[in-house]
């Protein structure tokens, strides 16, 4: 048994990662560094056999991790040899010009980076569909997401940034997030399609014939129309749940998650009047667009008809119809989150975290616990519904399958793995998880399948089969390695590190030692 086995763990700390973390903190710093630095090393050589992709990845992640423990001048050089090895390994200018980018945002100070990155974000992302099929191919995940998973990556990060406000903010566990998903979806389904033959409503609509049987209202009125709807809905959820705390709140709200879908499946002969359509569903949906008046007088900027429209080359890239659905799901993301950013830092959003860290000393306060809580469900619900009714419209269908309880915990391990409280965090790990399930797990088996052997044996392995169990491993390692998130609050990351823990009053403390 070595010296270092019978030292006691570090005072103060609780918690197995804790100890394990305080441990190797108190390692010197040239040890930590070289371990660090050698396991890398084995680990690119390693991976390098098995392909040598993997191998510079390995390399290049490496000396970005080590850049900023870099003095000036030398980081300046791994950077610049950074951005010519891409080159000499593969002409890959795409990576050249991403680092290009990036490196000097990182040379800014701390508070100047955070208010230009969100812009350089999203610049990025509205000229995504230019460069998407000129990037780099990523090992393992293959190539990267095409534009229509690009709406749905955008439309999960919407519901992420929705469940936050009721998770992450005011600590209200909701297990049944998809009820408002559901909610928004339906809503824009009855009111753009021929769901009801026997009315003949038309208002706004465009591209359909006047005399079309149905309800026909325009996209953009629907979208606020299924959020306020999704948020009464909110209410009305979230009103018998205001009492109960933890598992109990999960309980009802997993119950409530469970009763929409179930009604929407058997919402064909619903009183006598077919409401939902059954498990057939409602399709098609009226397709969005500005009409030809707004089309002509913004000289073909603003489609009359999202389905119908794009015959523009633009930087030699033929802008369609998808899009155009993915730069509207950006601009409704950006209102999500302005809103929730600029809510988190109301009265109202402190009140939620108050209300997070201790309902009981928030009441003390004054904080009406009742109106607070109804809050946070109305403003989770309704980004929730606009979403599922934007949703609903890119796909022109809307059916009961797509509102399992697994989309719940779906969106629930998306807020856990990007931490928190933290909006760039969750949607960070809203894309993340939004990819792997529409591509990622797809294009990861077809890597293992093509590149693992042993010997004359191939696997056969079908990877998105085990979806569940691998978002799940993934939820485990987050918890015992980083419970916090990967981008958490500052303020959820010093409550993880720190530990939660009984200590002795200072007067007890020293008037014990006064009697001893």
């Amino acid at each position: 048994m070595s010296s270092e086995d019978l030292l006691p763990d570090p005072p103060d700390v609780v918690g197995f990662r804790n100890v394990l973390r305080a441990k190797w903190q108190a390692k010197p710093q040239s040890q930590r560094w070289a371990t660090v630095a050698i396991l890398e090393a084995l680990l690119a050589i390693l991976l390098f056999f098995v392909d040598s992709s993997l191998g510079y990845a390995v390399v290049i992640i490496a000396a970005l991790f080590w850049l900023k423990r870099l003095a000036p001048l030398h980081r300046l050089i791994v950077e610049g040899a950074l951005i010519v090895l891409p080159l000499a390994i593969s002409q890959n200018w795409s990576l050249v010009a991403m680092f290009a980018v990036a490196f000097p945002l990182f040379w800014l100070d701390h508070d100047l980076r955070g208010k230009i990155l969100p812009f350089v974000a999203l610049l990025a992302a509205v000229g995504y569909p230019f460069y998407q099929p000129h990037l780099f191919t990523i090992p393992v995940f293959g190539v990267w997401p095409d534009v229509f998973t690009g709406v749905v990556m955008v439309v999960f990060v919407m519901m992420a940034c929705g469940l936050n406000i009721v998770v992450g903010y005011a600590g209200l566990l909701d297990l049944g997030y998809v009820a408002f998903y559901a909610t928004g979806a339906y809503t824009a389904a009855w009111f753009a399609s021929e769901q009801f033959p026997g009315k003949n409503l038309h208002f706004g609509a465009i591209g359909i014939p006047h005399d079309l049987p149905g309800i026909h209202v325009s996209l953009w009125l629907l979208l606020l129309a299924a959020g306020l709807v999704t948020a009464a809905s909110g209410v009305v959820i979230g009103l018998p749940t205001l009492r109960l705390r933890g598992d109990y709140l999960a309980i009802v709200t997993l119950g409530f998650g469970e009763i929409l879908p179930q009604v929407a499946r058997n919402g064909d002969s619903l009183f006598g009047n077919n409401i939902t359509n059954g498990p057939n569903g409602i399709t098609p949906l009226d397709s969005p667009g500005f009409g030809n008046g707004l089309s002509s007088l913004t000289g073909g900027f603003l489609p009359s008809n999202y389905l119908t429209c794009c015959k523009a080359h633009f930087l030699g890239h033929g802008i369609g119809s998808q899009d155009v659905f993915f730069w509207t799901a950006l601009v409704l993301l950006v209102i999500t989150v302005f809103c929730s950013l600029r809510m988190r830092e109301s009265r109202l959003g402190r009140a939620w975290i108050a209300i997070r860290e201790d309902e009981t000393a928030a009441a003390a306060m004054g904080i009406p616990l009742m109106r607070t809580k109804t809050w946070a469900y109305a403003s989770g619900a309704f980004f929730g519904g606009i979403a599922g009714a934007y949703y609903a419209s890119f796909k022109s269908a809307t059916f009961p399958g797509d509102f399992f309880f697994n989309i719940s915990v779906f969106i629930l391990c998306m807020v856990i793995l990007g931490g928190m409280g933290n909006i760039w965090g969750v949607m960070v790990g809203a894309a993340f998880l939004s990819y792997l399930d529409r591509e990622g797990l797809a294009n990861t088996g077809s890597w293992i399948n093509t590149h693992v052997h042993v010997a004359s044996w191939h696997p056969n392995i079908d990877v998105p089969l085990y979806s569940s169990g691998i978002y799940g491993v993934i939820i485990v390692l987050v918890m015992l390695f980083r419970p916090e998130g990967l981008i958490p609050s500052r303020r959820r990351a010093a409550e993880m590190h720190e530990g939660v823990h009984d200590q002795p009053l200072y007067d007890v403390a020293h008037t014990g030692e006064g009697a001893a």
